[in-house]
């Protein structure tokens, strides 16, 4: 996130997503949006975030590409399918409406894991913050945002201890289900503890208090930021023109 992308303004970068996710769903074809996914593979090279990119990638969307892959080609019925054995046959429509839906979620998915990776929570918080918006809906955001880093973070913690004790948490499908049942008591009390102590932490820092807030963490916007910004409405207002005309 020390990177030249990592230092861009929130907002710069949340306008950069926000015209690819619109530009993915609206652009008929496929073409353009698997082409998204190298170009944020690059991006987040030069932000030093390829690995957790790849991870995330690897780890969640392409299961489910592969997933809606198989069942529009060979499971759901189609008028031109061709049986290939039993229930599992060939469809061309298939293929085509797989290709659509999987195109857009992975061009989609690489836009805003790359935000997320190349953005600090502090950074979006601040943003938002800047431009208006309540404290309390930007606790709000800020606080999902944080929620599954905290909760892996957790799970982690308790599987340790628990292998600790002697349980057993790695091997076949029962067994990683046996070790996940008594993960879920201490998982929940412990998340339950917490948000009582970040509860305490931000009345001790006046959070209801009425007033205006002062901030010793300061982010400025640059003049690229504006130039993207601008670049990234332009660049909108042609492509509703275009789609419209």
């Amino acid at each position: 996130m020390d990177s030249r992308i990592g230092k861009l303004y929130p907002t710069t970068k949340f306008m950069i997503t926000l015209l690819v996710v619109i530009i993915s769903i609206f652009t008929p074809g496929y073409v353009l949006q698997y082409i998204m996914f190298p170009v944020f593979l690059i991006i987040s090279f030069m932000a030093g975030t390829t690995k957790q990119f790849l991870n995330a990638f690897f780890k969640s969307i392409f299961i489910i590409i592969l997933f809606i892959f198989a069942m529009q080609v060979f499971i759901i019925t189609n008028e031109d399918q061709t049986p290939i054995w039993g229930f599992i046959h060939f469809s061309q429509a298939g293929l085509a409406t797989s290709l659509s839906m999987t195109s857009k979620i992975t061009a989609i998915a690489s836009a805003i894991m790359t935000f997320f990776e190349t953005t600090k929570v502090k950074d979006i918080t601040y943003a938002l913050e800047h431009a208006g918006t309540p404290r309390k809906v930007t606790f709000l955001i800020s606080s999902t945002i944080q929620l599954i880093p905290q909760m892996s973070s957790l799970s982690r913690t308790i599987t340790d201890a628990q292998k600790a004790r002697g349980i057993e948490t790695e091997g076949g499908l029962m067994t990683r289900i046996k070790a996940f049942v008594p993960m879920l008591g201490p998982l929940v009390l412990s998340s339950i503890q917490q948000t009582e102590e970040r509860v305490l932490a931000l009345e001790s820092r006046a959070f209801s208090a009425k007033g205006k807030k002062t901030s010793i963490y300061v982010l400025n916007k640059t003049g690229l930021d504006i130039a993207l910004e601008v670049l990234s409405v332009i660049l909108l207002i042609g492509y509703v023109i275009w789609r419209v005309m």
